[in-house]
């Protein structure tokens, strides 16, 4: 099966059991769907909550309006690639692929950055304990050393796309990988953390110093919510 196949299959599988697999408002309301839709999560804390290290304003206009734009358009997409396979129409649903893993991919992305992030009063900022936190030492010295990569992984992207901690489902061991616009973690690797680097997560407040904007995310990182995700 061509890769593009794969990564669709993988990750229709992800926005299916992405409900079922997270605790409802551990960190946020899950990935939810009614009657088979996407809905867009709501946040367990105000939008200005993050402040000063991420503006409320950023975080209105990134949750309800570029969120909810790929929570939309993935529905489009979805009943378009119903619509396709009723026709038995192969030349259709292999069109819709790009979208359903663009959009599908934005969805579930976003969902798990929303989890990523806490206020301080809540914990953000908090370092990791526990086996993530071995994790981390074992893979990169320490905690400080890993982010100090994991930013120079964020500034190297061309573009917009992610930085992510994940976990080798393989071997158990975390590493930094990065994806390009908003591919999503799927296959031999779990999300453990996530960071946006596209414009629109930093740019109002930090224009084009995002080296500061990736430094000053690290105050509201939510560690327990990587934590319950690390298996």
């Amino acid at each position: 099966m061509p890769s593009t196949l794969l990564r669709t299959s993988a990750l229709r599988s992800m926005l299916r059991t992405s409900a079922a697999s997270v605790p409802k408002r551990a960190a946020l309301a899950s990935t939810s769907f009614v009657r088979g839709k996407a809905t867009l999560p709501d946040l367990p804390y105000d939008y200005g909550a993050l402040e000063p290290a991420i503006s409320g304003k950023i975080m209105e206009l990134h949750h309800s309006k570029h969120h909810n734009t790929y929570v939309t358009s993935l529905n489009a997409a979805s009943e378009k690639m119903e619509e396709a396979r009723g026709k038995n129409d192969v030349q259709a649903q292999i069109a819709l692929q790009p979208l359903i893993n663009f959009h599908g991919g934005g969805h579930v992305n976003h969902t798990l950055f929303w989890e990523n992030l806490a206020p301080k009063s809540s914990g953000g900022g908090e370092p990791p304990t526990g086996t993530l936190a071995k994790a981390i030492d074992e893979s990169y010295g320490s905690l400080d050393a890993m982010k100090e990569k994991f930013n120079a992984a964020l500034a190297g992207i061309q573009g917009s796309g992610w930085a992510w901690l994940v976990q080798d489902t393989q071997t158990g061991n975390v590493l930094i990988k990065t994806y390009a616009n908003q591919d999503a973690v799927v296959g031999q690797f779990r999300p453990l953390l996530g960071i946006d680097a596209w414009e629109h997560a930093y740019y109002l407040q930090y224009q084009n110093r995002k080296a500061e904007y990736f430094n000053a995310v690290w105050d509201v990182v939510n560690w327990k919510a990587a934590e319950k995700r690390l298996q």
